[in-house]
C-alpha cells in the first residue's frame, strides 16, 4: 500500500517501519517477526481512526485519488463476461464514457460508467474523464437497448464534470444530458446508479436519474467542485475545504438529507489500496438492489422513480411577518 495523501502521513511513516524491517529477508529473527505483528496491527488500527474522522475536504481527495478504482477497473473485476458497445451512431466514440452488455453471477445487466484513464496515452483518449456529447448519447443509446431487451441498466459515476470545450457545445452537450434526464426518468427497466469517486455536476446527472442512488464510502457527489463553489461564494478556490463541508457533499450527508439510499462500505484505507474488496462490495449491492427492484411491476417502477425525486427537499412555510425581528 502506498500512504500518499497529506492526512496519511502517520500511516506512512508506520509502513516505512515494516518495509525497514522485512528488507532483512531471511535474516529477520523471530523478534523481528513480533515487531512487524505488532507494527502492522498499529497500521490498521491508527487507518480506521484516521479514516473514521475524515473531514469533508479529506474525502474529496479520496475520492479523487489516482488509484481509485475506475469503472473498467469494476468491470474486470466484477463481471463474468462483458461485450462493450461503441459510438452514438451520430458522430463518433467517446472514451470518457464506457458501457455494455456484462454478465454478474449470471445475471445480465447493462453496465456503463465514466472513465478517466490511468496513464496519460489513456488519459487524453478519456479526456481526463470529461464525457463529450456523444458520450452521453452512446450512455443513451445502451439504456434504450436495455429497455428494448428488459435489461437492468448499471451506471457507475466518476466525474468532475461534463466537458467545458468548445467541441462540446458545438455537439450539444447541453441537449445530450438533458436527454438523458427525460430518457432515465421514464425508461421501463430498473436503473440503479453508484457513485463510486466523484460525481460531479450535470457530467454526473447525465447518468444518475436512478430509481436507487448508491455511493461508496469515501465517494462525493456534488452539484460543483468544491474549488468551483468557493471560486462562487468566496471568489477564492483556497476556500475549497469550507465549501466542501458547507456543501453537504459526503455520503453520510446525502443518506441523511434521503439524496441517496445506500452507502457501500470501502475497505481498510479506502478503494484505492483494495480492488478486489471494493468490486466485491459493490458487487453484493448491485445484485442485491436490482434483485430488489426487478420484482416490482413496471408501472410500479416507474411511479416509485417519480416520487423519489419528487419528494426530495423539504422546507417550511411561515406566514410573513412571523419571523423575530
Amino acid at each position: 500500500m502506498a500512504y500518499d495523501l497529506e492526512f496519511e502521513r502517520p500511516l506512512s511513516d508506520i509502513e516505512k517501519q515494516i518495509h525497514g524491517i522485512e528488507r532483512k529477508g531471511e535474516k529477520m529473527k523471530a523478534e523481528d517477526r513480533t515487531q512487524v505483528r505488532e507494527l502492522r496491527q498499529r497500521l490498521d488500527h491508527r487507518t480506521d481512526e484516521i479514516y473514521r474522522a475524515l473531514t469533508p475536504w479529506q474525502r474529496v481527495q479520496v475520492a479523487r485519488h489516482k488509484d481509485r478504482p475506475y469503472t473498467h477497473d469494476y468491470i474486470k473485476l466484477m463481471c463474468d463476461d462483458f461485450f462493450e458497445l461503441r459510438g452514438d451512431r451520430r458522430h463518433g466514440d467517446d472514451r470518457a464514457i464506457l458501457g455494455g452488455i456484462a454478465s454478474l453471477d449470471g445475471k445480465t445487466v447493462m453496465i456503463l460508467g465514466n472513465q478517466k484513464g490511468r496513464d496519460t496515452k489513456e488519459k487524453v483518449e478519456c479526456n481526463f474523464g470529461l464525457a463529450h456529447a456523444e458520450g452521453y448519447r452512446k450512455a443513451q443509446r445502451i439504456m434504450r437497448q436495455a429497455e428494448r431487451f428488459h435489461l437492468p441498466v448499471v451506471t457507475l459515476i466518476d466525474i468532475s464534470g461534463a466537458s467545458p470545450d468548445l467541441e462540446a457545445e458545438q455537439r450539444g452537450i447541453a441537449g445530450a444530458i438533458a436527454e438523458n434526464l427525460q430518457v432515465m426518468a421514464v425508461l421501463r427497466t430498473p436503473v440503479l446508479a453508484i457513485v463510486i469517486g466523484e460525481g460531479g455536476s450535470g457530467g454526473a446527472l447525465g447518468i444518475s436519474v436512478a430509481d436507487r442512488i448508491l455511493m461508496l464510502e469515501h465517494a462525493i457527489y456534488t452539484v460543483a467542485s468544491p474549488e468551483a463553489a468557493a471560486s462562487i461564494l468566496w471568489r477564492d478556490a483556497a476556500f475549497a475545504s469550507s465549501a466542501a463541508e458547507a456543501m453537504k457533499i459526503t455520503a453520510p450527508d446525502l443518506l441523511e438529507l434521503r439524496l441517496i439510499e445506500e452507502i457501500i462500505p470501502e475497505p481498510r484505507g479506502g478503494a484505492h489500496h483494495d480492488h478486489r474488496a471494493a468490486a466485491d462490495a459493490v458487487k453484493a449491492a448491485i445484485l442485491r438492489n436490482i434483485g430488489e427492484l426487478e420484482r416490482l411491476p413496471v408501472e410500479e417502477l416507474l411511479e416509485h422513480r417519480y416520487r423519489r425525486y419528487r419528494d426530495i427537499g423539504a422546507y417550511t412555510r411561515e406566514p410573513i411577518g412571523a419571523a423575530s425581528v
